[in-house]
């Protein structure tokens, strides 16, 4: 089996997450976005752990992670930075980098900036920054938190096709693994997404969470930001900004792709790859 199942008690609330590539010690934290689940690093994961081990996290409230008691004041980023911290002081992991898909990037950058400043080496942000669309934000907390049920799995892959569009090109495999992945069966019978729709909450109780300029402005680490081409969350301009301030970021424009890629084919793995094991990534020329 290329990786193992995990699960460890975070600041009273129990994490999993999946390993791969435990035989080595330089480590990557693969984090993921708003409404999916550690698994859509997958295929990242398992190109990374020829060299490195990754470490792919469910945060509260998604996959197999417990959901939170008390979702007004856990389901928001300083909370998910408190369980990333507990998470890898339990993994003994002193320095390592990390790989944030949208809100996996947010829960990076601030982390960077606060409880882990010193001990995240590299930051990829993938079609997140420290300013986000309003529009868009609208379009995800509308269907993230109104999730739909369905009789079928084949009705959940079909939909997760449309809404996850964006993602880019997958394979009929890469989807039918999103679907299993990304499924759970209601008392009734029927399949919902695997994720609590109270999550959803964090844009209602802390509008403000994604707001994160200052946080971005003090970090003092190599930043790669890959933007999907047509993303509607992360803005040209937004980008254009994180080159010229803060840490400077590197920002490549992935084809293809909205928000957000899906880190599924080997342009991107090699991308990745190449920043983490750069000797100067910031002078990185993807």
């Amino acid at each position: 089996m290329p990786f193992t199942s995990h699960y460890l008690s975070c600041v009273g609330r129990e994490i999993h997450y999946t390993e791969w590539g435990a035989q080595h010690r330089e480590t990557v934290i693969a984090w993921h976005g708003l409404a999916r689940t550690g698994r859509d690093m997958d295929d990242v994961a398992e190109y990374l752990s020829s060299r490195f081990r990754v470490i792919c996290p469910d945060t509260l409230g998604r996959g197999l992670s417990q959901w939170s008691p008390d979702p007004v004041n856990e389901y928001k980023l300083s909370f998910y930075v408190q369980i990333a911290t507990a998470l890898v002081d339990q993994l003994g992991l002193e320095r390592f980098h990390w790989l944030g898909t949208s809100m996996g990037g947010a829960i990076g950058t601030l982390a960077a900036a606060t409880s882990l400043r010193g001990r995240i080496r590299r930051l990829i942000l993938n079609d997140n920054g420290p300013q986000l669309a309003q529009p868009a934000l609208e379009r995800i907390r509308a269907y993230a938190g109104s999730p739909p049920t369905f009789e079928r799995m084949t009705e959940l892959e079909a939909f997760l096709r449309t809404v996850y569009r964006p993602y880019g090109w997958l394979s009929d495999a890469q989807w039918r693994r999103m679907a299993e992945t990304s499924a759970r069966r209601l008392p009734d019978g029927r399949i919902t997404t695997h994720y609590d729709p109270a999550m959803a909450q964090q844009f209602v109780h802390h509008p403000h969470d994604y707001d994160l300029w200052e946080a971005y402005d003090s970090l003092d680490i190599p930043v790669l930001c890959l933007r999907g081409e047509h993303s509607d969350l992360l803005l040209a301009e937004t980008a254009e900004a994180m080159r010229n301030r803060g840490p400077r970021a590197v920002v490549v424009t992935i084809p293809g792709c909205g928000h957000a890629p899906a880190l599924n084919v080997p342009d991107q793995w090699e991308l990745v790859e190449r920043f983490f094991c750069a000797s100067d990534p910031r002078s990185h020329g993807a």
